[in-house]
């Protein structure tokens, strides 16, 4: 059986000023909402996020942005968050744009514990500088370093006590090789069932990787709703 924290506030415990954290969900889908609120309200700074994107002004990852308790973002994808915008655009963050393939093969990777590996992505472009470019046959590659974590906060639909975890359609996203890549994988889940109760078929990771889950009812917001008039 895993620790199952009574709070976001308890789950997040562990994390200090100036670690590097994973942080899953695509947009605001499949995020670990009530876990980044703790996370703001607890203060902590020099932060190192990996993440799709980061939110946007009002919710998930832009609270931290607001605070400006984010020091450097690794991500694919600025967004619709204006406030992630002006940041970069000052130079009041650090950012590591890379393509959302190599981002998320990166992470695979580490997970795996494969050290880098070759992609033609990026090749001829701002991306490849100060890297290690190889051909293989007639075409050109570049080395991209795996990525790793102190800590990933992930969001799951369903978890048993023992950690094993199911996602909700697109909400699998990044969330399940984040899991794999952080030396610690706390998950906010929606429901929390007993050992048995999952199919083992159905499970998208298992509790190998999982040290940790909080049970937490989502707003699930979404980013732009349009609706007819």
């Amino acid at each position: 059986m895993k620790k199952i924290f009574s709070s976001a506030e308890e789950a997040i415990d562990n994390l200090q000023n100036g670690m590097t954290i994973m942080v899953g969900g695509f947009g605001l889908v499949g995020i670990p909402e009530q876990l980044i609120i703790a996370i703001e309200k607890k203060g902590v700074n020099d932060l190192t996020v990996i993440s799709n994107n980061c939110g946007i002004d009002d919710w998930g990852l832009g609270l931290l942005l607001k605070k400006k308790q984010i020091r450097k973002i690794i991500a694919s994808y600025v967004g619709e968050n204006k406030e992630f915008e002006r940041q970069v655009l000052t130079g009041d963050i650090e950012v590591e744009l890379i393509p959302q393939g190599t981002l998320a093969e990166k992470i695979r990777a580490g997970g795996a514990g494969i050290p880098a590996f070759y992609t033609p992505a990026g090749v001829g472009t701002q991306i490849a500088e100060g890297k290690e470019i190889r051909k293989f046959g007639d075409k050109d590659f570049l080395l991209e370093e795996s990525l790793v974590a102190d800590i990933a906060f992930i969001r799951a639909h369903k978890s048993d006590t023992f950690g094993n975890l199911q996602y909700n359609k697109t909400a699998q996203n990044f969330n399940p090789i984040m899991a794999a890549a952080a030396k610690t994988t706390i998950v906010e889940v929606e429901e929390i069932v007993e050992v048995g109760q999952l199919e083992p078929g159905t499970i998208h990771t298992p509790s190998i990787y999982v040290q940790g889950i909080f049970q937490a009812k989502q707003q699930k917001r979404i980013e732009r709703i349009t609706t007819r008039s």
